[in-house]
């Protein structure tokens, strides 16, 4: 089952002995969309800590009471090591996250598969000595309102995104369509952005204005149907993910 974002930020954090908070945003690499962190608002628990899990310890999210269950107990995620408030995630914050968790790591190994993170902490390469960001982490509440480019105009501007939580990856970016057709809201898969700009706030797409106004209509209050995407992927010629993507989890 697809979630949509935003309202995933309403869940609750329960790990294995109490809620450790809420939901507050999601930190995903912008050149293949998956996610990499989940940011957890703790409330008056641990204040002034910024604290971020990796999907790998996620369960699936539950609709029914809100909750995004997770592996790991209150005292894990107390002493686990602090990350800076409003700066980028340094690749040396990274190492002792993962390091700390026990989570395998997603970077630096040629012929990783993206969304797989297999290789385990031990086999970290030691971090390296100056302060190195990762630049491709990007905030889904960042990208919020940036526009979408057609091959002839804009169509719109990011509303939304739609994420898969079984290899916790962005599937699709919800567009609001404003002016330009107004009242509908589309889905762009994240697979068809050609190009991504955190400088223009924008992302560019292959498609022309005419075929996207012609695209399925999306219901944000009806769940993510295998059906309206078999009509969307149809509609634009393209082979669903789900036909040409191995079978492969956050991590597991």
């Amino acid at each position: 089952m697809l979630f949509r974002t935003k309202p995933l930020r309403d869940y609750r954090i329960r790990a294995t002995d109490d809620d450790i908070g809420s939901v507050k945003d999601i930190y995903f690499e912008d050149t293949n969309w998956f996610v990499r962190y989940i940011v957890v608002d703790t409330g008056s628990w641990l204040v002034d800590r910024r604290i971020l899990l990796s999907p790998y310890s996620a369960g699936q999210p539950d609709p029914s009471q809100k909750v995004l269950p997770v592996n790991l107990t209150r005292r894990q995620v107390e002493n686990s090591p602090g990350i800076e408030h409003d700066k980028p995630i340094s690749r040396q914050h990274e190492h002792a996250l993962h390091a700390y968790y026990g989570w395998p790591i997603y970077w630096g190994h040629p012929g990783v598969i993206p969304g797989l993170i297999p290789v385990p902490p031990r086999d970290l390469e030691p971090p390296p000595e100056e302060q190195h960001y990762n630049h491709h982490l990007r905030s889904e509440k960042e990208i919020e309102g940036y526009y979408i480019q057609a091959l002839d105009g804009d169509i719109g501007h990011i509303s939304d995104t739609i994420v898969d939580p079984d290899s916790w990856k962005l599937r699709y970016l919800v567009i609001d369509t404003g002016k330009w057709l107004p009242g509908r809201k589309l889905l762009i898969a994240t697979d068809w952005v050609e190009s991504f700009s955190s400088v223009e706030h924008k992302a560019e797409v292959a498609f022309s204005r005419k075929s996207i106004k012609e695209s399925p209509e999306y219901d944000s209050s009806e769940p993510l149907s295998r059906s309206f995407e078999e009509q969307l992927y149809e509609h634009y010629g393209r082979h669903g993910y789900w036909e040409t993507e191995p079978m492969k989890t956050a991590g597991r």
